[in-house]
Order: C-alpha cells, then structure tokens, then sequence
C-alpha cells in the first residue's frame, strides 16, 4: 500500500511540476497575475467565464492601464466583458480619442498626428474554442504589466479593446465537460471521453445558435452588445480568434483569394497581407507551422472577420488547432491545451505589433474607404431602397431596428410620394440612401447577386436583409425629397387604449407578428378564441370594419371564466395590438360569428425533436423562434427517447432537421398512431424528408444522388474535385415560393410570394392531389445566390409547404429551414401557423 501511495504521489507531483511557461510574460510585476486570482496556471484547467471575469476586475482594479467594462449579457445572464487597454496618458482622454477617431473615419475629420490605431482582440465566439479566452488572460496582464520599451510604445500608440469571452455560456458549457474529465494525468487519446463532447457541445450560445453568423443579423444579446461597441469605436483592426481541427497546424489570413466578398477594397486584403508578415515573422522565431490563402474565406459579411472588412476596418481569421481537451494525439504529436493558448498570445501580440507598425497606413486606410464609399454612392445609378410593409409594423420595425444598430441611416415618408408607376405611402414606407457612410454594408444587405466569380463558398452566397423579413424593397433611381423625409419616428406603437366592456365579442388582425404573441396568451389565461377561416367585416362603435381570414374572434357567449374581461383587458395592456370591439354577431359581409368558419384555437402543447443525429442548429433555431414568435417555450427529448414518451400530452410534434436513422417500425407506428388520433405533425428539411420515406407524408422526395447527378461529371481532372463539389452543394441561396393564399396556413400574409432560405439539396416533390400543395416554387424562383444552373428545373418543380390529413390529425412538412439563422421572420410564420392554425384546414391525399 505504501508503495502505491508513494508511486501515485510521484506521478502527481511529475504532472503537477509540468507547469507551463508563457512567453513573452512580465517580469517582477506588482500586479495580479492570473494564476494568483485563478488558484492555477492558465492552461491547467479550463477556466470558467466567472473566473476569467473576476481575473479582469483585479487587474482593472490595479493597473491604469486597463479599464474593464460590462457591456451586456447573454442569455444566461452571464456578463459580457471588454478590457480596454493602453497607455496612462491615453486612458486619462480614451472619450476625447473615440470621438475624434469616429469623425474623422466617417466625417472626414482631421486627425492629430499623434492619433492612436484602434484594435479589437475578440476570442472565442465559438465556446469549445477555449484557447483565445483563456490567452485573453495572457494579454491583458502583459499589456497591463510589462515595462517593455515596446510595451510602452504599444499602448502609446493604440486602444486596445480586449473581449475574452465572446460567447460565455456555450464557453462555460464547454468549459465544464473538459475539467470534469480531467485525470491526473492528462489523457491523449483522441477516443477518450474528454474530446468527443456530447449534442449540442459548446460551439453555440444557449439557443444553440452560431454566434460568428450572427455580427450582420443582430438576433442575440451577445450579439447587439458586441456591434453596440464596435460601432462606437470602429477599430482598425479586428482580431478574431478562433480553433479549428486537431490535425491542423495555425491559420491567418490572408485566405482564399478567389472567394473575398467584391465590395472590400483592394487595399483591405494588401493591409492584411503586409500584416501577415508580422504573424509569420513571430511564428517562425518560435519554429511554428502555420499557413495561409487555404480553406477559409471571406465572402459571407456576418461572421467576425468579415463584417469589419466591409466597414472600413482589416478583419483577420485565425484558427489554432484545437486539443478540445487538455492534452490530444494529433498527425503533429501530442498537442496540448496550454500549446494552443501560446499560439492565441503569439498571434495576439504580432496582430498589436503589426498595427502599431501599419498605424499611419491603417487611420488612412480607414479615412479612404468612407471617403471612396460616398463617391461611389455618388456615381451609382441606384439612389437607394424604399421598404414598404402595411400589414405587419411589427415585422417591419424589427428589420429597421436592425439597420439602425448597424448605424445605417433610414428616413420615414412623412408623405405619399410616387416614382413613375409605383406609390409610396406614407406611414409604411421607409428609405434608405446610398449616399451615406455605410453605402458599402447598404449594398451586401440588398444584395440579390446571382452570379459569382468563385461558385464555392464557405458559408452562405446569400443573406438579403428584406428577402429574409418578408418586405418589399425596391432600388430607386431618384431619391425623395428631402422636405419628405423624417429621420425620426416613433420608436415604438403606443399602447392599445383601454377596452369597453359590454361588446358582443373583440377581434383583432392576424397580419401582425405580435397576434400569434397575443394570441398565446388569451390562451394562456384561458380565454376561448375563434379564428376566422375567411374575410369578413363586422360593425364596431366606430362603423362597419373589415378584417381578413385569419383573424381572431374572442365572443362574449363563449368565455367559461366569470373575470374573462378582466383577463382580456390585462393581455392587451401588455400589447400594442388593436383589439375592435364588435356590437353584433351579426355581420355585414363573409360569414355571422356563430358560423361553423370560425375555428376553435387551443393553445398548442409542442414537442421538439432535439438531439444526437439532429442539427443542433437548427433544432436551436426552432427553439429560439418558438419562444420569440409564437410565445410557446416547447418540451423537447432526444429522438432515441420518443418510444418511451407519452405522446397524448402534445398537440404538435416538430422535427428539425437530422437524419432519424435510430427510429424503427416501433417509432414510426407509435407516430402514427399518435397523428390519427389528432395530433398535428411538423417536419422541415431533414424531419420533412424522413416522413416521406416512412410513408407518413404522402409524396417523394428528390435529394442526394439523384439531385448531384444532374451535374455533369464528365471529363473532369482530379484537381477539378472541388468545383465540382461547389456546383453540387447549395450552400445558401434565397428562392421564392408562390402561396396559396386561401390555405390556413398562410393566414397572416399579404402576399402570394414569399422568400425563403434553401441550404440543402433535398426537395419535396409536389403532391398530385388538389388543396395538400400548399406552397410551391416559382416559375423563376432564385431571388439571390448561388445556384448551379441544371438545378433550377428541378427546384421549380419542387413543392414547399405540403399539408394533409391523417387521420384525425394533420402531417405538414416544408422543404427548407422556415426559421433559418433566426432572422427569416417572414417564413417563420409558416411554422406559427401550424401550431394555431394546424387543425383548420382538411386535405385528404390519398
């Protein structure tokens, strides 16, 4: 015993003795280091967000070098950080230097020759990408700390704002599985439990969404606090770090030259490439691999290296092999968590030594890029867009939001105004002008390119900001005048007025994003609502009023609750939604309110599939827009569990995205079963293609071989593999689909066309039998993006919404993804409906 007791004893004193050393470090500092505040070396664990957090509040305490501030939080409420770093004399006037760099960025305003280079170190938008936030560490003490004559002369000439922890909950997720598989000795072995983490890892925040897509899209806390600072400062320089796989080496841009996005200027990607010589330079003295101009691109203007690019700021990817562990077998040996945290400070550091270097160059650099964007707004033909949305405010105030926090100008009509043929109201219609600062971002937002030099992209080819929220835009050649543009407008609707009792019933339009909110939660006190099946009009205290199919009927004689009015009047105070008091149920035009045309609503009882063999993402971005846009926080179990759940307690089961291979005859009956007894059954993508191959949705499917052996593969060369991939993959391409309008399921829109996102192959072939094709391609359908040309045929051959009975119950499937990145609020309300509305339609197929 005494023997193994010593054994073990030595074997933990030769790991615990192994302590890295990080280098460059300060040297005989009084300020805290982090392993003082953490209780170990960096590298030795994996340090969790709040420490991390309380390691910046020391060093902010003690150093006037380094001011830390809150600037938000994530959805688990865990604070998001900036450190802001630089010389003592510069953090006495940090206000007056922001202000005089945003003027002379985007005003043009002179700057003092002595003006410093803004840089943006931000790590670790990726939680199981730990390396960047816990070198974050590393930095800020040896810029806090070291007495360096280059140190000193850094801080001199820059502001350094410093983000560690760019999205903390999925960070602190990850965090959390690789400390709890920690032995005593660090295990190697890629197989081992430590570096296979479980669905959803820690890749995505607490939605399971991809924070690094979401810098344009604006959907997430971290995401709005992160662009709130960004455009406040405009750096020069954006740092955005990030790990990649464990058989890499290290990456930095410049990448692929071919697949840069066309609007970045020509001297963007020189500036980044004399950069790289500083990142080389410091890699070769440590004897590093490391490479360039592969694998990565910057065409999508989303994600974090690409978003400054295309606002006058050098973006820069870097991507370290990740140990996704503490210690990981890789083609390059053993690679090892504090390795991997060296690599992030080294990169850190030549990023801060190029663009001290490159100040004079990069302050230039940025004055000409606003410069150059406001002549070429000049000479471009385009003047602008007008938006235009009537029905829905609600969906239209959340895409100007957007613009606005992108620090894009937007003026309302204050009157009607016609170009040529097309009138423009005012009170709806909102213009946006090319002649502005962010002429550049303007333009990628509206993009509905179809054509691209390189057809092979890493990310989407599209993301059009109207396509994606469903409202019109149109490109003006001549601009409203001025004296008919407002700049402001309110901010948001006021709040209903108070209810008079004693009506008959009260209706409100189910156009507006807010009704299926509203809806939710008269259900949710138990109120007993109707929907109406087609347009009607009714008479209110102040005459007769129209309202269209869909809307919601809320009649006295119906309510079971003796405070039912008092229930109804605290939902609406919570809403700005009109709600019409009607005199008489007895109505001028469509059908009386005791018509079988209105149908019962009941509050929807929803199940998600989330789990292994899914999409996180996707299964995240259902999650997200359930809450968001229909008000229902849904249950959700793992596929491999629906044997052993009780089906009865769900009206509606959704199945994103994933490849269902665990489920057998015994969950495909216990599905069926469920569905004729009245359950309604949603699949999108993945779930929609499944449902099709077990015979639960009536119709075929086109995907996979089938789809990719309508591109020709002939005659090709080994060096011709990955073009041809790139023709075969639709990486992400807007396409519009046609509605039928008269179907249930698309009570609440306007328009018979739709946009919507496609990132797939797999199509759902069209049903033959009438009222179950619910929407379907346009003849024309690609709206933006790429897409190969032998593919559009088929596209528009291809259905997007099926609906049909099943028994008692109803299955609905959608080709594509209705909630795609959480911004397409447009399609979404497809899958709204279908939880309100599932029950009002009936279509047999067979």
């Amino acid at each position: 015993m005494k023997y193994y007791t010593a054994l073990s004893l030595l074997l933990l004193s030769v790991v615990s003795s192994a302590k890295p050393a990080y280098s460059p470090a300060p040297s005989q500092s009084t300020l805290p280091a982090p392993q003082q505040v953490l209780g170990f070396t960096v590298g030795d664990w994996h340090a969790r967000h709040d420490q991390i957090q309380r390691y910046f509040e020391q060093l902010d305490a003690a150093s006037a070098r380094a001011q830390l501030e809150v600037i938000g939080y994530s959805h688990e409420q865990r604070p998001l950080l900036q450190l802001v770093l630089s010389s003592e004399r510069n953090m006495q006037r940090l206000e007056q230097i922001r202000q005089q760099h945003v003027a002379a960025a985007r005003d043009g305003a002179t700057l003092p020759d002595d003006a410093p280079v803004v840089i943006w170190l931000g790590y670790s938008v990726h939680g199981n990408e730990p390396s960047g936030a816990n070198a974050a560490m590393l930095v800020a003490q040896y810029l806090a700390a070291a007495e360096t004559a280059e140190v000193k002369q850094w801080l001199e000439n820059a502001i350094i704002l410093l983000q560690p922890v760019l999205n903390p909950d999925g960070h602190d997720r990850f965090a959390l599985w690789a400390n709890m598989h920690k032995g005593a000795a660090p295990v190697a072995d890629p197989q081992h439990r430590e570096h296979i983490e479980p669905w959803p890892n820690g890749r995505p925040n607490h939605y399971w969404f991809d924070l690094n897509r979401d810098w344009l899209l604006l959907q997430h806390p971290e995401s709005r606090a992160r662009i709130a600072q960004y455009q406040q400062w405009l750096p020069n320089v954006v740092g955005d770090y990030h790990e990649m796989g464990t058989n890499s080496s290290y990456f930095f841009q410049p990448g692929i030259p071919s697949r840069n996005y066309p609007l970045t200027p020509k001297r963007n990607f020189e500036l980044t490439a004399e950069l790289a010589q500083f990142h080389a330079a410091a890699f070769d003295e440590r004897g590093q691999l490391y490479y360039t101009e592969e694998s990565f691109d910057d065409f999508y203007v989303g994600k974090g290296s690409t978003y400054p690019d295309i606002q006058g700021s050098v973006g820069i990817l870097f991507e370290q092999a990740s140990s996704r562990g503490h210690l990981q077998d890789s083609i390059n040996g053993p690679l090892s968590f504090s390795a991997t945290i060296q690599n992030q400070l080294t990169a850190s550091l030549s990023t801060i030594r190029g663009a001290v270097a490159k100040r004079a160059e990069l302050l230039a650099y940025q004055q000409s890029f606003y410069k150059s964007a406001l002549q070429q707004a000049r000479a471009s033909k385009i003047k602008g867009y007008m938006l235009t949305e009537s029905a829905d405010k609600t969906r239209l105030a959340a895409l100007l939001d957007v613009l606005q926090r992108h620090h894009v100008q937007v003026y309302a009509l204050s009157r009607d105004w016609q170009d040529d043929d097309n009138s423009y109201a005012a009170g709806s219609s909102y213009y946006v002008p090319l002649q502005q600062p962010q002429y550049r971002l303007i333009k990628a937002m509206f993009s509905t390119e179809k054509t691209f030099k390189d057809n092979t992209f890493y990310d989407v080819s599209a993301w059009t900001l109207p396509y994606a929220y469903n409202i019109a835009f149109t490109a003006l050649n001549r601009e409203p005048a001025s004296s008919l543009l407002s700049s402001s407008w309110p901010a948001a609707p006021a709040k209903a007025p108070p209810l008079t009792a004693g009506a008959y019933a009260y209706a409100f339009n189910w156009q507006d994003q807010q009704a299926p909110l509203f809806l939710q939660a008269l259900l949710a006190e138990q109120l007993v609502v109707r929907a109406a099946m087609k347009d009607f009009s009714a008479l209110s205290g102040d005459g007769e009023i129209s309202l269209p199919a869909g809307s919601m009927v809320v009649a006295a004689g119906l309510q079971q609750q003796q405070d039912w009015f008092e229930r109804l009047q605290r939902v609406q105070q919570r809403f700005t939604l009109p709600l019409q008091a009607i005199r008489s149920g007895l109505t001028p035009t469509g059908s009386d309110l005791g018509s079988h045309n209105f149908s019962p609503v009941q509050l929807p009882q929803v199940l998600l599939l989330a789990g292994p063999g899914m999409s996180s993402t996707e299964a995240g971005e259902a999650w997200y827009n359930l809450e968001r846009l229909a008000g229902i926080s849904p249950s959700m179990a793992e596929p491999q569990r629906l044997a052993q759940l009780d089906l009865s307690r769900y009206s509606h089961i959704i199945l994103p995205d994933g490849n269902y291979r665990s489920w057998q005859d015994t969950e495909v009956t216990k599905l069926r079963q469920w569905l004729e007894q009245g359950g309604v059954l949603w699949g999108h993508k993945g779930g929609a293609a499944w449902l099709a191959r077990v015979g639960l949705l009536k119709t075929g499917v086109w995907q996979g071989e089938e789809m990719s052996s309508l591109i020709p593969a002939d005659n090709l060369q080994y060096q011709d593999k990955e073009l041809l991939a790139g023709k075969q993959r639709i990486a992400g391409a807007i396409y519009q689909a046609e509605l039928d309008l008269s179907h249930p399921l698309t009570f609440g829109l306007t328009s018979n066309r739709l946009p919507v996102f496609k990132n797939s192959t797999s199509l759902l072939q069209p049903s033959h039998k009438p009222f179950v094709n619910v929407a379907l391609y346009s003849e024309q359908p690609q709206l933006a993006g790429y897409t190969a040309a032998e593919y559009l045929p088929r596209i528009k051959q291809s259905a997007v919404l099926l609906a049909h009975n099943a028994g008692k119950g109803r299955v609905i499937a959608m080709t594509d993804n209705p909630v795609f990145r959480g911004y397409f609020y447009g399609s979404s309300r497809l899958l709204v409906n279908a939880l309100y509305l599932g029950h009002s339609f009936s279509a047999d197929a067979g």
